[in-house]
């Protein structure tokens, strides 16, 4: 039977094939490029003005640049070690990739072992973006009688010694646990809600010991003393005065406890939107290339040093690496509760 369209050869098939090709890629395109189409949404589960805060707004300068101009609002929701703003985040922002979490994985996992909030990891939320590796450090003020690592642990062994934590389920708060269990020292942690009520409560005297992430310390020099870090090695030698690492020091074997911020997105949305996914992957990393995201973050009083990118299998990897190092010491930490 004749067809109406018979003179239509191979060659015009393989052109009208092509330019449809052409047609929808340039469709598939202008879906990327239009995302975001508006600005983003970020969840902080911790207080407003901390270093959660000031590290997120030194690397969004940066990110809004490759992501068409888009801005970041924040909202801050502090209760319960993280567990109000991630309850929040999970169960009432919409998993369409513009609803970010900015959080602090160390401290936020160890909180998610110990409270089993309602919302599971990794089903429900994925971090993606490490921004840094943040070493626990034992600190004094700087006219402390206690001028090494050495004199805290010959008090402690004495009568029991006051130390200022951010907050109990923390990294920092394992390391005094764990060093505390192996030298014989008795340590009381007081949790003051955030770094820098922290580094008051030493400053003033409240507290005769602290214990919290280094980079905040750093800007501190001349009222704070770091004395030891939990630590393989000490990244910010230079600026600590060269303080030795708690296992150079007494021969232990305490793990790396370090803090480390990421941004998180809603698993759901990595499901349903890949493609924004993709493209929120691939611009967070290349902030780390913008020398104005560098400067932000000295300014903001975070050593270069500590800045280290870290994909979203490096950042599982660590969280399910807290999980379990929470789980290990439950008791002592439940204790301090």
């Amino acid at each position: 039977m004749t067809s109406g369209n018979s003179n239509i050869t191979r060659r015009g098939l393989g052109l009208g094939a092509a330019a449809l090709a052409t047609a929808g890629l340039a469709r598939g395109a202008g879906a990327q490029a239009a995302f975001p189409s508006r600005n983003f949404r970020v969840v902080i589960p911790t207080g407003q003005g901390g270093g959660a805060d000031r590290l997120a707004r030194s690397f969004d300068d940066g990110w809004t640049k490759l992501l068409n101009g888009r801005q970041f609002e924040y909202e801050f929701f502090a209760g319960a070690s993280g567990q109000v703003g991630y309850e929040l985040f999970v169960q009432r922002r919409e998993a369409d990739a513009y609803n970010l979490l900015f959080g602090n994985m160390g401290p936020e996992m160890i909180m998610y072992a110990l409270q089993r909030p309602r919302f599971r990891f990794p089903e429900d939320l994925a971090y993606f973006c490490r921004i840094d590796i943040d070493d626990s450090a034992i600190f004094v003020r700087e006219n402390s009688p206690m001028r090494r690592v050495e004199d805290v642990i010959a008090e402690a062994k004495r009568r029991p010694v006051n130390v200022a934590v951010s907050r109990i389920p923390h990294p920092a708060s394992i390391g005094m646990l764990a060093l505390g269990q192996a030298q014989g020292a008795r340590f009381n942690l007081i949790p003051y809600g955030g770094g820098s009520p922290t580094m008051v409560a030493v400053m003033n005297g409240e507290a005769e010991v602290g214990a919290l992430p280094v980079s905040g310390l750093t800007a501190q020099a001349g009222r704070l003393r770091v004395l030891s870090l939990f630590a393989s090695e000490n990244i910010v030698a230079e600026l600590t005065n060269n303080a030795p690492t708690v296992n150079q020091v007494f021969g232990t074997r305490i793990p790396d406890l370090y803090s480390s911020r990421s941004w998180a997105i809603h698993t759901r949305a990595i499901e349903r939107f890949p493609d924004r996914f993709r493209r929120l992957e691939e611009t967070a990393q290349r902030v780390f290339e913008d020398q104005d995201f560098l400067n932000a973050l000295e300014r903001a009083g975070q050593p270069r040093q500590t800045v280290r990118f870290g994909n979203r299998e490096l950042c599982t990897r660590y969280a399910l690496d807290m999980i379990e190092l929470a789980n290990r010491f439950r008791q002592e930490l439940s204790a301090q509760r």
